[in-house]
């Protein structure tokens, strides 16, 4: 512990003994470092906020969907291209210090490192800029930070409302040239189709192709076989309930008789077959063998006599329509079937015709639909177009104006400041203890006697005279004001900044 506080006592003294140079090597440091301090320029920031809210009531109701999202999300992201910030330097006082293309490019490079958009919330942005400029003064680079920030908001709000009008009508005039074109592709390929089927009167069937009215009179061939037979069956249906239904009705006569009978029997035999039972049905066949038997007693009473039978009657205009649906059908289907028939033929006979068809018909579907697409788009288009142009959906507010910078952001000149101080003071202590360490001298008559192996007796110390007494008081008192002196120098470094700060403000 001895040896370690010797020897810290021996490096104080030594400083010490060269104070004269600590206190030089401090001043050449500390006056180095606060010019070059001085040289840097102060930058000065702004800051400004803007809210973007979407109203898509309208659109909702036209049914037009918005891209009101999208036109934020480009105008946000080509918002600091070299385009704008071109515009920025041309709107603000950077454009005096421009006068040649290729300052004006190094004026944008510096530009956009200074510029910074960011999306804070969904739809809020915060724009900043960062100016320092050496050749102009404080206020000025202040001013000129808030500067470049307003013209940000004014490209912001250009490029989101009045920029989109823009491209709007380039998109309409690009549609309605596609239109154009697509029009008269379209009027040459029905051309085309009708010039076809002028040569070839038989494959006239509009756009379909020849497999599409194959398959078509298929589908309508088995339709048709299916209601056949359906009318077919009915028809069979009302023939057995005819055969069962007598043509007239028994005449007056005594209640009881065969005739009456026979009418009965005839009439419960017509119920059953109506209520669809067969003819080996048992109740069939006893109905049957009871009118068998009473045919000869009703024959044996007279003439037939007796009234028409109104439902016989009216089954019979049912047998009628229903016969004439079955041969409309029956027509119907061989008409379809000759059809079928003659495409078949055709398709096999002529294979380049069919073939030649179907490419036509094909080129001429594909150039609608397209010219169909075109031009649903391009009414959409036109209608958001008036959506944005009588009703803008987009509401563009300023949240917090561009801000004026009270103080510069960088550098930390006070903080710079002391830190120089602190190192200009440390390469003094570092220069005098060097010094000390490269002279051949001993501070201590401990450090004498471990170098040279001997014992020391003693050591003799410095006798002054009252003239060398005076003169050092004197020395001491010059250091003292010199060391005074950098501190005042320091003090009045942060008066001044502080004083610089307080104008711009």
């Amino acid at each position: 512990m001895n040896t370690i506080f010797d020897e810290l006592r021996a490096a104080i003294f030594s400083i010490w003994h060269r104070r004269w140079l600590a206190l030089a090597v401090a001043w050449g440091v500390c006056l180095l470092g606060w010019l070059m301090i001085a040289s840097i320029p102060n930058t000065y920031e702004s800051r400004s906020r803007v809210f973007v809210q979407l109203d898509d009531v309208l659109s909702d109701v036209t049914g037009v969907p918005s891209n009101g999202k999208r036109d934020i999300d480009r105008v946000r992201q080509t918002l600091t291209s070299a385009v704008n910030l071109e515009k920025v330097i041309r709107g603000t006082p950077l454009s005096q210090d421009v006068t040649t293309p290729k300052q004006m490019e190094g004026a944008v490079l510096g530009l956009a490192k200074a510029i910074k958009v960011e999306s804070q919330q969904e739809n809020t942005f915060e724009i900043s800029a960062k100016y320092g400029d050496g050749s102009r003064s404080d206020a000025e680079n202040a001013k000129m930070a808030q500067s470049i920030v307003q013209r940000m908001i004014d490209l912001f709000r250009d490029e989101n409302l009045a920029g989109n009008r823009g491209e709007m009508n380039t998109s309409l005039d690009f549609m309605n040239q596609q239109l154009a074109t697509r029009q008269k592709e379209l009027e040459l390929a029905e051309q085309k189709r009708l010039a076809f089927e002028t040569q070839n009167p038989d494959m006239a069937q509009g756009s379909l192709s020849v497999m599409q009215r194959l398959e078509a009179s298929r589908a309508e061939l088995r339709g048709i076989d299916a209601d056949l037979a359906a009318a077919q069956s009915a028809l069979a249906a009302i023939n057995g309930q005819l055969a069962g239904t007598p043509k007239t009705l028994p005449g007056s006569g005594p209640v009881g008789g065969a005739r009456a009978a026979l009418a009965q029997a005839q009439a419960e035999l017509a119920g059953m077959r109506a209520r669809g039972l067969t003819d080996n049905h048992p109740d069939v066949i006893a109905a049957r063998n009871q009118v068998n038997a009473l045919r000869p007693a009703a024959a044996s009473e007279g003439g037939p006599g007796g009234m028409p039978n109104p439902a016989y009657s009216s089954l019979e205009s049912i047998r009628a329509d229903r016969q004439a649906n079955v041969q409309a059908l029956s027509a119907r289907r061989a008409m379809v079937q000759g059809d079928l028939s003659r495409i078949t033929s055709q398709q096999i006979t002529n294979p380049q015709v069919a073939a030649e068809q179907q490419r036509i018909n094909r080129d001429y579907d594909v150039l609608k639909q397209q010219y169909d697409k075109l031009l649903q788009d391009r009414e959409e288009l036109r209608l958001r177009g008036q959506v944005q142009t009588e009703h803008n959906a987009v509401k563009f507010q300023v949240v917090d104006p561009p801000t004026t910078p009270r103080g510069p952001i960088s550098p930390n000149r006070p903080f710079l400041l002391f830190g120089v101080l602190v190192a200009g003071l440390g390469a003094g202590v570092a220069a005098a203890f060097a010094i000390s360490q490269l002279r051949s001298t001993f501070s201590t008559t401990s450090k004498l006697e471990s170098a040279l192996g001997l014992p020391v007796l003693g050591a003799i110390s410095a006798t002054l005279t009252d003239a060398g007494r005076d003169l050092r008081r004197k020395r001491l008192r010059l250091f003292y004001a010199a060391s005074g002196a950098l501190c005042g120098l320091f003090v009045l470094l942060l008066t001044v900044e502080f004083i610089q700060r307080g104008m711009v403000a």
